[in-house]
C-alpha cells in the first residue's frame, strides 16, 4: 500500500504544514496564498522536495474545479443589496477595464521583454483580470471591514471579469497560432463575446432559480448543512461545466448561480456558509500547492528582469490608470479609486490562464507562463499583505463597533435624525443654510452626493461635515454630526 500511502503522507503533511504557516503569517501580514504557493515551489524541482512535476493538463482541470467553488461561494455570499452600489462600476471594470488593462500591460510587454504586439497582447490578456481567489479570500481576512461602496465593486469585479480575460486570451492564441486566418478570428470575435457573456449570465441565473426552489423542498426533509452544501457544490460544478460546453462563460454563470441562490433561498443557505466557506478554501490551498509545484523558479532568473518591468507597470501604471478611466462616471473618492486601484490583486486566473499558450503550442509559451507566475507573486507579495493598511491610511475602512474612539472619529461626535430639515439644522448650529431649508437632510445629503449613500460617506456643510452613519436600502436612517475646531 505504499503506493497510496506515500503520496497521501506527502500531500497531508505539505498541506498541513501550509495552514500551520499561514496561521503565523497572517500575524505579519503575508496572505494564506502566498504561503501556499511558496509550499508548492518549495516542494518542487527546485526546492527541497525536489518533486518534478510538469502535467498541464492535471493542474489546468484542478484550476478550473478549484476557481468553480471558490466564484461559487464567492456568490453565495453576495446579497443583491451589493449590487446598488457595485454593480455599474463593477461592470465597466470587468469589461473595459480588462481590455485597457491588457493593452497598457502589452506595451510592457514589447518595451521590456521584447515580445511582438500579438504575443505582448497575450500576455497582457493573461494578467488582465483580477483573480477572485485572491479578492475573495484577502478581503475576509485583512482585518478591516470596508465601506459598500468600494467592497462590493471589488468583490463583484473579481466574479466577473474572468470571462473577459478569457475571451481575450483564446482570441490572441487564436491569431497566434496557425488555425484560422487573421480575418476569420476577428469576425468571430464579437459573436464570441456575447455567447461567454450571454450563455453565462442566462445559466447562471436560471439555474439558480431552478436549485433555489428544488433547495427550499429537499431542505425541509433533509436540513443538514453539510449534506446542502454538498449538493451545493454538485449543482454549481454542473451549472459551470454544462455553460462551458455551451459556449458560455462558466465562471460567470457559477458565480451568478451562488448569488441568486443565496438570495433566493437565503434561510436555507445560511447555515451551509460555513461548509461551503471550508471547500473554498480546500480549493484554494490544493489549486495553489498545485499550481506552486508547477513551476520551476530557476527557468525564471532569466526572465527576471524583463517581468519586474511587466510587474511594476501592471501595478503603478495599468490598474491605476484603468481604474481612474472606468470609475470616471461613478462618482468615487479620489480615495475610494485609489484604493481600488492598488487591490488589483492577481492569483490564481494568470496562472491558469497560462496554461492554454503552453497546451496550445503557442510562440513563447514558456516566457508567458513565468512572467504571469512572478506578476501572481509580486502582486500576493505586496499588494495582498497591505490592504488593511491601505484601507486605513485612504480612509475607506469602517471602525470597529467595539473601539469608541474610532467610531467617533468616523461617524462624528453628534447623532442626527435624517427626516430633520436641512434649515433647523443649520440654524441650531449657526451654518450656512444651503438652497432650500424645508428639504429633509437625509434627502439633501443623497442630491449632494450624486451616488447611492453607503455608510462612512462625507459632505461638507459649512463649519461642519456631515456624515451617514447608516443606510436602509437606498435610504439614509442615521447621520452623524462632527464640528471643526
Amino acid at each position: 500500500m505504499d503506493f497510496v500511502n506515500l503520496p497521501m503522507l506527502a500531500a497531508a503533511l505539505l498541506v498541513f504544514i501550509s495552514v500551520l504557516a499561514g496561521l503565523f503569517s497572517v500575524r505579519i501580514g503575508f496572505s494564506f496564498l502566498l504561503v501556499f504557493l511558496g509550499a508548492g515551489m518549495l516542494a518542487g524541482e527546485d526546492g527541497l522536495g525536489g518533486y518534478r512535476f510538469d502535467n498541464f493538463v492535471l493542474s489546468f482541470w484542478v484550476g478550473n474545479v478549484a476557481l468553480a467553488v471558490i466564484l461559487l461561494d464567492g456568490g453565495l455570499s453576495t446579497e443583491y443589496a451589493r449590487f446598488r452600489t457595485g454593480l455599474r462600476p463593477a461592470l465597466v471594470l470587468a469589461t473595459f477595464g480588462v481590455l485597457i488593462c491588457a493593452a497598457i500591460t502589452a506595451l510592457a510587454g514589447v518595451w521590456f521583454v521584447g515580445l511582438d504586439w500579438r504575443s505582448a497582447l497575450l500576455l497582457g490578456s493573461i494578467v488582465g483580470s483580477t483573480d477572485a481567489a485572491a479578492v475573495f479570500a484577502l478581503l475576509r481576512r485583512s482585518g478591516v471591514t470596508l465601506n459598500e461602496r468600494v467592497a462590493s465593486t471589488l468583490e463583484i469585479e473579481s466574479g466577473m471579469n474572468d470571462p473577459m480575460a478569457i475571451y481575450l486570451t483564446l482570441t490572441f492564441i487564436a491569431l497566434l497560432g496557425n488555425g484560422p486566418a487573421a480575418d476569420s478570428v476577428w469576425s468571430t470575435v464579437l459573436w464570441s463575446f456575447v455567447q461567454q457573456f450571454g450563455w453565462g449570465m442566462l445559466a447562471g441565473a436560471a439555474g439558480g432559480v431552478a436549485f433555489a426552489m428544488l433547495l427550499q423542498r429537499v431542505a425541509l426533509r433533509h436540513a443538514e448543512s453539510s449534506i446542502l452544501a454538498l449538493l451545493i457544490v454538485a449543482a454549481g460544478l454542473s451549472v459551470f461545466a454544462a455553460t462551458g460546453m455551451a459556449g458560455g462563460s462558466g465562471f460567470l454563470a457559477v458565480y451568478l448561480f451562488g448569488m441568486t441562490v443565496a438570495n433566493r433561498a437565503a434561510r436555507t443557505i445560511a447555515p451551509t456558509l460555513a461548509v461551503m466557506d471550508g471547500y473554498a478554501w480546500l480549493a484554494q490551498a490544493g489549486m495553489f500547492l498545485l499550481l506552486g509545484l508547477l513551476v520551476t523558479p530557476s527557468d525564471m532568473l532569466d526572465s527576471a528582469g524583463p517581468a519586474l518591468g511587466v510587474v511594476l507597470t501592471l501595478i503603478f501604471i495599468a490598474r491605476p490608470v484603468t481604474v481612474w478611466l472606468c470609475l470616471l462616471p461613478f462618482r468615487f473618492t479620489a480615495r475610494e479609486t485609489w484604493f481600488i486601484s492598488w487591490v488589483g490583486l492577481r492569483g490564481a486566473v494568470p496562472i491558469v490562464l497560462a496554461l492554454f499558450p503552453l497546451m496550445a503550442g503557442t510562440p513563447h509559451a514558456g516566457l508567458l507562463f513565468n512572467i504571469a507566475f512572478m506578476v501572481v507573486l509580486a502582486s500576493l507579495l505586496t499588494q495582498g499583505s497591505t490592504i488593511a493598511l491601505m484601507a486605513r491610511k485612504l480612509g475607506v475602512a469602517l471602525p470597529d463597533p467595539a473601539d469608541e474612539q474610532q467610531v467617533r472619529a468616523v461617524f462624528r461626535d453628534f447623532a442626527l435624525d435624517p427626516g430633520t430639515t436641512v434649515g433647523s439644522v443649520c440654524e441650531f448650529y449657526g451654518l450656512p443654510t444651503p438652497g432650500d431649508g424645508s428639504t429633509t437632510l437625509g434627502n439633501w445629503m443623497v442630491a449632494e452626493l450624486r451616488r447611492a449613500p453607503v455608510a462612512g460617506d462625507l459632505v461638507p456643510l459649512g463649519a461642519a461635515t456631515l456624515v451617514v452613519r447608516e443606510v436602509e436600502g437606498s435610504r439614509i436612517s442615521r447621520i452623524g454630526l462632527g464640528l471643526k475646531g
